[in-house]
């Protein structure tokens, strides 16, 4: 049996996970010399290289001092935690990263309880300890009394401790020591890190924790192999987890080597793995030997908190951007991101629309981005909280958040979040001028405050959530404050009437964009919609008189991405996303039928 160690890298966001590892893959030689290499190699798609944060979880091996050392990179996001979850199971111990100057975060807590719970000792990294405001030593004692709450044993609190700057590429036992390269991490990780159970002498127990997709393959499990081997061609038993088995052929066995993949003859226990074959094949499924099935305990998945309505886009400028527009093409795509993503669902619930649940508004409009990468034009509405009833009671999901603000701010942000069911828990001085505050909110009282959060802090304040549990339905949450003006023509805007319409709030549009009947085209400075009229131009007559052409001065449109337009809308508002833009336009484009529609709400809440 090979000599293996199986870690994970846990962190919170932006934290500096995907930077060690690619020092890691640097410094043991798995590149060649002359291979050209990215930073940040280990994030694949766009999105992920554009906002800098990991998104799936991937797994990597570098071969260090003749150990095989497979390394999963782990997402930081709590919209992502169902992946972290899976993966902790797959390894024998876990670098937990912490920022030096940030120290513990909510998503640190929720992944160390996690890895906790599954019996492992963290080996703890303290990176970016070269930030003039880190305070190694403060997050060393905030990582002791975090293990501490969460009920770790004697063996894990006696942690050991790593200081880095994994961005210049040096780790150290002590904060006095030499600063050369990772050799202490990798010495650390051979010493401390325990080696796989189990034997190959055994029948097979193999566990699939992520899922791929191939075109010519079909799907890919991810898997970690307990006991026995697996060979490329050799019949095994798929034991899904409602107890069903199905007889099957490995068709590839695929093993990892720093960024690619291999096929191997053959894997043997504690080795991590792909395995092909298997059209059936889920997250938590296992592999066994077909003479003596022993299958692993299933998996628990965290259920979805979210849910979103992707439809066809009927709008008067539907089909004009972009290529795939029918309800088939929607239907396949969302099909196909299910294949892989396990932590979301989807179901038909009209013609042509479908509701998606997922874990938080990231997930889903990174979903939703990606589609329109691809060329793909349909239209969302407002997200809402996915509530459950027990006893005849309503409950809804609660989120743990805590927010870093400077100082000045942070009577401002307490009002706004009471205001939406937020319930304080702790307010801590964080030095330097910030206050961490902590609350315990409802997600419904997360859905639209992000951008006014950035607004209200100046852009310094940081936001973090992770969900805490389900609880009693909250009552009514206080959203959006201002109306929508709301085009009332068909047409090209232009630069006179945008210049007019400026002092009765902000524009969303330029001179030339198309508008139509029911477009929202700028946000009102009050609290009611208005009807507008944006491609009015300006009369012209033979009669002179002063001050009739004066320059128009136009102030800049705000620029509304994907993540700001689902924020921003209410119930009755949809966006409409296209490869070329995001609009957001009433969900009844008719001035009639929204009045109508609004006195009946109205009537039906008194």
């Amino acid at each position: 049996m090979r000599d293996i160690r199986n870690i994970a890298v846990i962190a919170h966001v932006d934290h500096g996970k995907t930077t060690l590892v690619d020092e890691l893959l640097k410094q043991s030689g798995t590149f060649a010399a002359h291979q050209e290499v990215d930073e940040r190699v280990m994030d694949s798609n766009d999105i992920e290289k554009e906002r800098g944060i990991t998104i799936l979880s991937k797994n990597t091996a570098i071969d260090y001092e003749g150990v095989r050392i497979n390394i999963i990179d782990t997402p930081g996001h709590a919209d992502f935690g169902g992946e972290v979850e899976r993966v902790l199971k797959m390894v024998d111990s876990v670098l937990l990263l912490v920022d030096a100057q940030e120290g513990v975060m909510p998503q640190t807590k929720f992944v160390v309880k996690k890895a906790l719970q599954l019996g492992h000792r963290p080996i703890v990294v303290v990176n970016k300890i070269d930030k003039p405001a880190g305070e190694p030593d403060r997050v060393v004692d905030e990582v002791f009394d975090l293990f501490d709450q969460m009920g770790a044993d004697e063996e894990q609190l006696e942690f050991p401790v790593i200081y880095a700057a994994a961005r210049d590429g040096y780790a150290m036992h002590a904060l006095e020591d030499e600063k050369k390269d990772l050799q202490p991490l990798f010495q650390t990780i051979l010493t401390e890190v325990p080696k796989p159970k189990g034997s190959e002498e055994e029948g097979l127990q193999l566990q699939v924790f992520t899922l791929d997709y191939d075109n010519f393959i079909g799907k890919i499990g991810i898997a970690r192999i307990f006991n026995g081997s697996i060979s490329q061609g050799e019949t095994v038993l798929l034991c899904k987890a409602d107890g069903e088995k199905v007889k099957g052929r490995v068709t590839k066995l695929i093993g990892f080597k720093g960024l690619e993949r291999i096929e191997v003859a053959k894997a043997g226990a504690g080795d991590i793995c792909a395995v092909a074959g298997f059209e059936t094949i889920d997250v938590g499924d296992s592999l066994c030997d077909p003479a003596n099935p022993m299958p692993l305990d299933p998996m628990h998945i965290e259920e979805p908190t979210l849910s979103v309505t992707f439809a066809v886009n009927d709008s008067p400028l539907a089909g004009t951007e972009g290529k795939f527009v029918t309800s088939n093409k929607i239907d396949e795509r969302l099909a196909a991101e299910m294949n892989t993503n396990i932590a979301m669902n989807y179901e038909q619930i009209g013609e042509g629309k479908f509701k998606v649940n997922g874990r938080g508004e990231l997930q889903i409009t990174i979903l939703a981005e990606n589609m329109r990468r691809e060329g793909f034009e349909f239209s969302i509405g407002r997200p809402e909280v996915i509530t459950r009833e027990e006893n005849g009671v309503t409950l809804e999901p609660f989120e743990h958040l805590v927010i870093d603000t400077p100082d000045d701010y942070s009577g401002t942000i307490i009002e706004k979040l009471g205001k939406r069911k937020a319930n304080m828990t702790n307010m801590v001085p964080m030095g330097a001028g910030f206050t961490r505050l902590e609350f315990e909110i409802p997600a419904r009282g997360l859905i639209g405050i992000r951008t006014e959060f950035l607004t209200d802090t100046k852009g310094e304040g940081v936001m973090n959530h992770s969900f805490l549990e389900f609880r009693p339905h909250s009552g009514t949450v206080e959203s959006r404050k201002y109306g929508a003006l709301v085009s009332m023509e068909n047409g090209e805007a232009l630069g006179y009437s945008i210049f007019n319409l400026q002092e009765r709030g902000v524009m969303y549009i330029k001179p030339q964009d198309k508008v139509y009947n029911g477009m929202v085209i700028g946000e009102h400075a009050k609290s009611n919609d208005l009807d507008v009229n944006p491609i009015k131009g300006k009369q012209l007559t033979n009669v002179r008189s002063s001050g009739a052409d004066d320059a128009i001065k136009l102030v800049p449109p705000r620029q509304m991405s994907l993540e700001n337009a689902l924020e921003w809308i209410e119930d009755d508002e949809l966006v409409e996303v296209t490869p070329l833009s995001v609009r957001v336009r009433k969900r009844e484009l008719d001035p009639t039928v929204r009045k109508r529609a609004a006195k009946k709400a109205k009537y039906a809440d008194e």
